[in-house]
């Protein structure tokens, strides 16, 4: 079994900060890329930033110089720093990560439960 737990949402006013969290746990042999999704009302779940296990990053556009996605120690937590929020960033934050649960099955995705972000104006 394979848990993702997400921490750190919350309510924060425009311009403000907020740091998500994100630890996997559970029966876990290796993880590859681990990333942030959020999903507002009414809208599709969008993928707001990734990192590889080697550490390349990817942004979608609307966060790309506001937001940090990082991974800790061990690698199976990833972080997500956002800066200069905006209400637009309004949803429910989803970590996601491929991971293998032995060496021989293939890797698959597991998501977290989530996290409500609300920014306001």
């Amino acid at each position: 079994q394979v848990q993702l737990v997400e921490s750190g949402g919350g309510l924060v006013q425009a311009g403000g900060s907020l740091r998500l969290s994100c630890a996997a746990s559970g029966s876990i042999f290796s993880t590859n890329a681990m990333a942030w999704y959020r999903q507002a009302p009414g809208k599709q779940r969008e993928l707001v930033a990734s990192i590889s296990s080697g550490g390349s990053t990817n942004y979608a556009d609307s966060v790309n110089a506001r937001f940090t996605i990082s991974r800790g120690d061990p690698k199976n937590t990833v972080y997500l720093q956002m800066s200069s929020l905006k209400p637009e960033d309004t949803a429910v934050y989803y970590c996601n990560a491929n991971l293998k649960t032995t060496p021989i099955t293939p890797s698959n995705n597991y998501w977290g439960q989530g996290t409500q972000v609300t920014v306001s104006s």
